[in-house]
């Protein structure tokens, strides 16, 4: 079974954002690893140090409801190797970067937040595919 590794530029310097993110760390444990490259990274360097086959969070991404993204990640739990995300820096990815991407929203959201977001649809995603009543249509 693949792993969702959820890459981060630096750790949240917000702590209110820094509890939720390990809040929905804590619940996907066993589906969901964090890892956070250092913040002096340049943004260049961190985009180079994810791997190539990553999908980005960028706002110019594939747009899905949360059902969909659910699927992607069932998909992505029973793969044989592990599925990367990639929450950019603060000034976001390259212009024209060429990889697979996805978009939380047409609005434009701090880093942070945006990690906040993106871990909780994927704990949503996991309620989902459980068939708990956490996602209410």
């Amino acid at each position: 079974m693949g792993r969702i590794i959820v890459n981060l530029h630096g750790k949240p310097s917000d702590k209110k954002m820094a509890s939720l993110i390990e809040d929905y760390s804590q619940r996907l444990k066993a589906k969901v690893r964090l890892e956070i490259h250092n913040v002096k990274l340049s943004a260049e360097e961190y985009f180079s140090r994810i791997p190539d086959n990553a999908i980005l969070l960028d706002e110019v991404g594939e747009m899905m409801d949360s059902v969909a993204f659910s699927e992607r990640f069932t998909n992505w739990v029973i793969a044989t190797e592990d599925t990367h995300l990639a929450i950019g820096p603060a000034d976001g990815f390259p212009k024209g970067h060429g990889r697979e991407s996805i978009s939380l929203s047409p609005m434009t959201f701090p880093h942070e937040l945006a990690s906040v977001l993106l871990m909780e649809q994927l704990y949503r995603s996991n309620e989902i595919s459980r068939g708990s009543s956490y996602h209410r249509v």
